[in-house]
């Protein structure tokens, strides 16, 4: 080793020996001290871990608890209400959308200047008479009941309108539908039921003799209950004239009915080819595009009566298509429609329903498929004046006859081939109409003359009776004396 690491060694030992020398060790009781306060330290720093770890754990469990209790109460609530996991339903979403509230005055509160074009006539009876005159030009005939529009159907000419369609909803159309299955004769302005064979018949017509029979024993009950009251006690007396008055109703309604099966069922012929007008609606209901309806089941013959009548004919579903899609691009929703095609029967039924837009004519518009109605109850003012102008346009443009009528509606009716009828045409109908009337004002005239002179007669004859009681009198005064 040279000297150098020598003096180097010696020098480490110099150092190492002062340290020694310099520092002493601290006392026991000192040393147990400190350790104490490491020991609490440590302990402190353990419990807040172990309290921070079980608040993490807490919150993370009740979390996921809260996700799987509001998770069942969704199922129950779904249970509950019907409410499934499927998407919303589009129909349902549109009605919503058309029933949506505004925020403003709606429907006829709402402040909307009408077109001129969708005023009436000063001569209302032209309105008609145009409609008519379209009608007669394309040479389109009134399906009479549901068994007819259903030839007419597969004849071609008439398209079904799609319940949720291009920029329009079918909104409530078909609610007055019966469900029932009848013959509507419009000569005489009544409906007789169609069955599918003989055993049908025979059995609706032992039901009504069997109803009939119960009917008026529970008559004949009211008036021997009636001959038991006193004759002071007028409530119970007027409450069982009430109800044997209701009784012989309801047996005339009975006898109505027997005699029109007899009427319309009696020749073979005839039998014959009403049994064929049910198996025309049986055999479409058997498979109505992919779908079948009971025609054993009141609901289900109203469904399929109701979605015969979203039939029209193009040229209307072309026009309500445009009017449709233009109101939907400017406010985002659909257009509700509620009516399109009626047959003659249905047209009477909604008219003694009390439907004022319903009327009696000699070519009714909704029959000839050609017409429809737009329903604004919920619209805004902006949006009843954007539709009113989009009609008027058309009926400038030649293409519709339209109408702001009552109950809420736009009456549109559509030209085929987008033509306006002869002038001509239309003053034809307009004259007849007005000899019609004069008849009409003819017949009445008459029908009051005839009363007029049948009280005059019959107040002659009771004056001549008083004549002559006096006249007896006299001469039994005479034999007297």
């Amino acid at each position: 080793m040279s000297d150098e690491h020598g003096r180097e060694l010696d020098e480490g030992g110099a150092v190492e020996s002062v340290v020694r020398e310099t520092t002493t060790p601290p006392p026991p009781r000192v040393v147990k001290e400190a350790a104490r306060g490491r020991r609490r330290l440590a302990l402190i720093l353990t419990l807040f871990c172990v309290g921070a770890a079980a608040c993490l754990l807490y919150l993370v469990y009740n979390g996921r608890l809260r996700a799987r209790l509001s998770e069942q109460a969704g199922k129950v609530r779904d249970v509950i209400t019907g409410a499934s996991a499927r998407p919303p339903d589009p129909y349902t979403e549109a009605v919503l959308k058309v029933e949506e509230d505004r925020g403003e005055a709606v429907g006829r509160k709402a402040e909307a200047e009408v077109p001129a074009e969708l005023k009436q006539y000063p001569e209302a009876r032209r309105f008609l008479a145009i409609q008519e005159a379209s009608a007669r030009e394309a040479g389109m005939r009134s399906p009479h009941d549901f068994a007819e529009l259903v030839s007419f159907i597969r004849a071609g000419g008439l398209t079904e309108a799609p319940r949720l369609g291009r920029g329009y909803i079918i909104y409530g159309v078909g609610l007055a539908a019966t469900g029932e299955l009848t013959h509507y004769d419009a000569k005489r302005g009544r409906s007789v039921p169609l069955f599918a064979d003989e055993s049908g018949l025979k059995s609706y017509a032992d039901g009504l003799d069997a109803q009939r029979t119960q009917l008026e024993s529970e008559l004949k009950d009211a008036g021997d209950r009636l001959k038991a009251v006193d004759k002071k006690d007028k409530q119970a007396r007027a409450q069982l004239n009430a109800e044997a008055a209701a009784k012989r109703k309801e047996i005339a309604g009975v006898e109505d009915a027997l005699k029109s099966l007899k009427l319309y069922y009696a020749a073979p012929k005839d039998r014959a080819a009403l049994f064929a007008e049910y198996e025309t609606l049986a055999s479409l209901a058997r498979d109505f595009g992919g779908r079948a309806y009971d025609l054993n089941d009141a609901a289900s013959v109203k469904e399929f009566q109701a979605r015969l009548l979203t039939y029209v004919r193009p040229s209307a579903l072309a026009v309500l298509e445009e009017l449709g899609s233009a109101y939907q691009g400017k406010f985002g929703r659909p257009l509700a429609v509620t009516s399109l095609i009626r047959t003659e029967e249905y047209q009477r039924t909604l008219r003694e329903a009390g439907n004022a837009n319903a009327g009696s004519f000699a070519v009714e518009p909704h029959t000839t498929g050609l017409a429809f109605d737009i329903y604004y109850h919920f619209m805004s003012a902006a949006e009843q004046q954007f539709v009113m102008d989009e009609i008027a346009q058309l009926e400038r443009d030649g293409r519709v006859e339209a109408l702001r009528e009552l109950r809420d509606h736009y009456h549109v009716f559509a030209f085929p081939n987008g033509v306006r009828p002869d002038e001509k045409e239309v003053e034809k109908i307009l004259k007849g109409g007005a000899r019609e009337k004069a008849d009409e004002a003819k017949e009445e005239d008459l029908k009051v003359k005839t009363k007029d002179s049948k009280a005059k007669t019959n107040a002659r004859l009771e004056k001549d009776a008083g004549k002559s009681e006096r006249e007896v009198g006299k001469k039994r005064k005479s034999r007297g004396r």
